[in-house]
């Protein structure tokens, strides 16, 4: 068991405590928040010295341990760009989780993180959500398939209409190639169904969860008009999407709030590298907000180090979102928009205890960072 003693606690559930208490089972799970809590016998006491103690944060979109930290060819394995429909592909097959970026991000308190496959296909394959602590990918999965990639706009046209002369070259061909996929899945369905025992599609046999709304399509997108077309084809065939990137977002905000779909923003920080970025700011969490469309801030690491999360939510505070919506947009927010907050993204009893102690308010301080970082009960990190 260990407690944590002398906190200043934000649950991200109910009220804070200003010197308060953590209390974590031999299961990793949390048993009590509270104002006081007696230390069981043989338990490990934590003294917190009144720093700041928040649930372990969590990134909604992300590609780590697929993009590993090494030099040219040998780490990329997160794009498989050799045709634009590839949704039998899985992101678990590929998760190193002996890459240096795994201790980095628990160094920065990231403990959970919604990873997958990269846009440069139409569909790309399914992303998973795993714990960043542990040495073996099948013992850090939380949920797995958590959603199907897909993307629209300039990537696969890049990749295939540019790179290898071949469809999509533009955005009908990326939206009609979706839907064929599409198509094909539900008749698959259907005729498995009525048991006439079509010949096995093991990309189609991928899809099923996706038609069924049992995962929704992870919608790469930051042009309006793509964004738009995703909810179409969405509307069409009656499956779930996230809205992820949305850069522009803020232009459509009041329109995206009448959907009530979920919008992961970033990556917000570096260049505009593309034409589709001209309008990427970190103000467009603020009007998103503003206008009720439910938020989570992402990194989309490697473009942005998984460690700096927390920072950009605080660069997203500094443009005019609120700080306590900075928080729930990188814990509670993402949790709850990819379907595991059963599980992580506040501190409350049955929970992970996925717990981090922090040197400063990592939303406010240059430099603040993981004091200590705990998942599922055990110290991942300490300074």
């Amino acid at each position: 068991m260990l407690l944590i003693q002398n906190g200043h606690i934000k649950p991200m559930v109910g009220p804070e405590l200003d010197r308060g208490c953590v209390l974590i089972g031999d299961d990793g799970k949390i048993i009590a928040v509270g104002a006081e809590i007696a230390a069981p016998e043989g338990c490990r006491v934590i003294d917190a010295g009144g720093r700041l103690v928040t649930p372990g944060l969590v990134d909604a979109h992300c590609h780590i341990g697929l993009d590993n930290e090494m030099i040219g060819w040998a780490g990329m394995d997160y794009n498989e760009i050799i045709e634009p429909i590839t949704p039998h592909l899985r992101a678990i097959d590929s998760i190193n989780p002996m890459d240096d970026t795994f201790p980095a991000a628990i160094k920065g308190g990231v403990t959970t993180a919604c990873t997958g496959p990269g846009s440069a296909n139409v569909v790309g394959g399914t992303f998973a959500a795993i714990k960043l602590y542990g040495t073996r990918v099948d013992k850090m999965i939380l949920r797995h398939p958590i959603a199907m990639k897909c993307a629209f706009g300039e990537n696969p046209k890049r990749c295939y209409g540019q790179g290898l002369k071949k469809s999509p070259m533009t955005r009908m061909a990326v939206a009609a190639l979706l839907r064929e996929l599409l198509f094909k899945t539900r008749r698959y369905m259907e005729d498995q169904e009525a048991g006439k025992n079509p010949n096995f599609d093991m990309k189609l046999e991928a899809m099923i969860p996706v038609i069924k709304r049992e995962i929704p399509l992870k919608v790469h997108a930051h042009r309006a008009d793509d964004i738009f077309t995703a909810i179409r084809i969405a509307k069409e065939f009656d499956i779930r999407i996230t809205l992820d990137h949305c850069t522009d977002g803020a232009l459509i905000a009041d329109e995206l709030a009448q959907e009530g779909l979920p919008a992961f923003v970033g990556p917000s920080l570096g260049h505009k590298t593309k034409a589709e970025l001209r309008n990427k700011s970190f103000s467009t969490p603020a009007k998103l907000h503003a206008a009720g469309v439910p938020i989570s801030i992402i990194t989309d690491s490697p473009v942005i180090p998984l460690q700096y999360l927390p920072m950009c939510a605080g660069l997203a505070v500094s443009e005019g979102l609120d700080m306590e919506e900075g928080w729930r947009a990188i814990t509670i927010n993402p949790a709850t928009q990819i379907g595991i907050a059963d599980r992580v993204g506040s501190l409350e009893p049955g929970k992970d205890g996925d717990v981090v102690i922090w040197t400063a308010d990592p939303l406010t301080a240059i430099g603040g960072e993981a004091y200590m970082t705990i998942v599922e009960g055990k110290v991942a990190y300490e300074a």
